[in-house]
């Protein structure tokens, strides 16, 4: 091979590999983490994490990418060593669907289907739908990310047939055979498939080099089964390194996907090579093709998986033993919010299972606020310690998830999102800092209750009911502001702009109310001013309410701006925003005053 063919090859191979990661990347997105989500969930019992391991890795066409989920999963405790060495298992299945597709390349024949069949017939059209959709479709959407899909097929096949083509000329190169002799020693080999795969960091990458390798029809069947079996073992590569500064479960996570796959090649080697000492097997000195690599590598996987199901709970006990417990220490050395421990760095390369991560730790977040301030109203109506202290703690936490949160969602919006997620990230973007500062007011809210405790101060009868009242109002736009956010219930976020104006009103009448209460000796300077704090703290929590609902209505109607709906609802005369109001504010009203 002279200089050219080696440029050739190594253009084929940069095409293939980019056209591997497009197609995956495509079918990522088109999945929009459906799959990564049960993977998430639904591993409870060990033979349905196989079965959903080697699904996600046939669509995301990486047992690497999976594998590494898997450890992020493990790392923040969202699964545990049991549920994950399914998922493992599963993803080394999985992969072999690559090899089924590549295999295509060695379809040769005069028959009309089986000229079909043949790449150099089919790419082209591919790649022609791939980049009209691709061109024409919108960021993020189904047909934009079918076009990645059929483009980036389209290019893995011409990459594949141009490797095919730069190597063919090898076949009489005596050199070349004779290294691919060597590689018939099986330790030789399995180094070899080992380095490859460690190298590119993709057992189906390596799995399709060979395969173009064999287009020469000088790799035999005695250097290509070691080889493969070798690929299973560098292909752990990446989930080792993954698990570089994780919690001890997931660097035993990467530990099973390796002592996996070694244990398996060791098995499958020894008992191949004993059986081929014995009985001399014929075919090992024939040709191998494309299609036949195929198998090797399936069965190989699938009989893994066969002998090392039953020894589950052995796997795991090794990779427990080989990364053990340290004295006073629990298995992930950590004592922070679950949703928090999520936010792993590894699913950055997962957008669709990072937004899903993110959306969960959103959602917890808005739950703690939320309860602060119930927590907080009950303190105000019946002071009570251990509640007031309940509430100071749900303020930290929610100030942990705004730390934690807004971090990871600003390095995620650098990332390839679909326009339903950018949506979302926006919408938690917009909201986070609301939810933080309600649990703040909330505090304020408890130490004005601890003031008016400890210095002996009330209200009047009639003021107490009044801010009773208030409060009611306040807790109703919360409870409803929470549902908007749970459920992204876009119409039920039109109600609480609304509800906004119903309490400020209801916050003027409140200190019209007192300032005449004032003026007739019926309460003390001292209570006055606590209650005008509780009522200003009211109504900006009804505010920060108000703003999230907006960020929802104005990001989802796509014409996020400075309060445009408020302008557009409060400056004219909205029919539906004016029977909300007047219905509203029929509902809302003060007691009548004393008297």
């Amino acid at each position: 091979m002279d200089i050219f063919g080696i440029l050739t090859m190594a253009g084929g191979l940069a095409l293939f590999l980019y056209g591997m990661s497009t197609m995956g990347d495509g079918l990522v997105q088109m999945a929009g983490g459906k799959l990564e989500k049960i993977l998430e969930k639904l591993t409870n019992r060990l033979i349905k994490g196989v079965l959903l391991g080697a699904l996600v890795t046939a669509v995301i066409q990486s047992s690497s990418a999976t594998t590494v989920m898997v450890v992020g999963f493990v790392n923040s405790g969202i699964m545990n060593l049991r549920q994950a060495v399914g998922v493992i298992m599963g993803a080394n299945v999985g992969t072999t669907v690559t090899s089924w597709i590549l295999s295509l390349v060695g379809i040769q024949g005069d028959n009309v289907f089986l000229r079909l069949l043949e790449p150099s017939s089919f790419s082209p059209v591919l790649a022609v739908i791939g980049i009209v959709m691709l061109m024409s479709g919108k960021e993020g959407s189904k047909k934009k990310n079918t076009g990645s899909i059929l483009l980036g097929f389209a290019v893995l096949m011409f990459g594949m047939q141009t490797m095919s083509g730069a190597v063919a000329p090898l076949a009489d190169n005596e050199s070349f055979t004779g290294m691919l002799t060597a590689f018939s020693n099986p330790i030789l080999g399995m180094a070899a498939g080992a380095l490859l795969t460690a190298v590119i960091q993709s057992s189906s990458a390596s799995v399709g080099i060979l395969q173009a390798l064999c287009t020469t029809g000088a790799v035999t069947y005695g250097a290509a089964i070691p080889i493969i079996m070798g690929q299973n073992i560098g292909t752990c590569v990446t989930a080792l390194i993954s698990s570089v500064g994780a919690s001890r479960n997931a660097r035993r996570a990467s530990l099973i996907h390796l002592y996996f796959n070694l244990i398996g090649t060791i098995v499958f080697v020894t008992a191949f090579y004993l059986v081929n000492s014995l009985a001399d097997l014929d075919f090992m000195n024939e040709t191998a093709g494309a299609a036949s690599i195929a198998v090797i590598h399936s069965l190989f996987n699938i009989g893994c998986v066969v002998l090392l199901l039953p020894f589950s709970k052995g796997l795991v006990k090794l990779a427990e033993i080989t990364v053990p417990e340290k004295k006073g220490e629990d298995a992930e050395g950590k004592k922070i919010p679950e949703q928090i421990a999520a936010l792993d760095e590894r699913f950055l390369d997962r957008p669709a299972v990072a937004m899903q991560l993110c959306r969960n730790a959103a959602n917890e977040m808005c739950r703690l606020s939320c309860l602060a301030f119930e927590k907080a109203r009950n303190v105000l109506v019946r002071y009570d310690e251990k509640e007031m202290q309940e509430v100071i703690e749900l303020e930290n936490q929610t100030d942990m998830y705004e730390d934690a949160l807004g971090g990871y969602l600003v390095r995620l919006s650098g990332r390839e999102l679909s326009s339903e997620d950018s949506r979302q990230l926006s919408i938690m973007l917009n909201s986070m800092g609301d939810f933080e500062r309600i649990a703040d007011h909330s505090i304020n809210l408890v130490e004005s209750a601890k003031e008016m405790n400890d210095k002996g101060l009330s209200l009047t009868h009639q003021g107490d009911i009044e801010l009773d009242a208030y409060g009611m109002a306040v807790k109703d736009i919360v409870k409803i502001t929470e549902t908007v956010f749970l459920d992204d219930d876009l119409e039920l976020a039109r109600e609480v702009e609304p509800m906004e104006e119903v309490i400020d009103v209801l916050s003027d009448e409140m200190k019209q109310r007192h300032i005449v209460r004032l003026r007739k000796n019926m309460c003390s300077m001292e209570a006055g001013l606590i209650l005008e704090d509780i009522i200003t703290n009211y109504e900006r929590i009804s505010d920060h309410c108000s703003n999230i609902a907006l960020a929802l209505i104005e990001i989802s109607e796509d014409g996020f701006g400075t309060h445009a709906y408020t302008r557009s609802v409060s400056k004219s005369d909205d029919p539906s925003f004016r029977e909300s109001f007047e219905r509203l504010s029929k509902r809302y009203v003060l007691p009548t005053v004393e008297d």
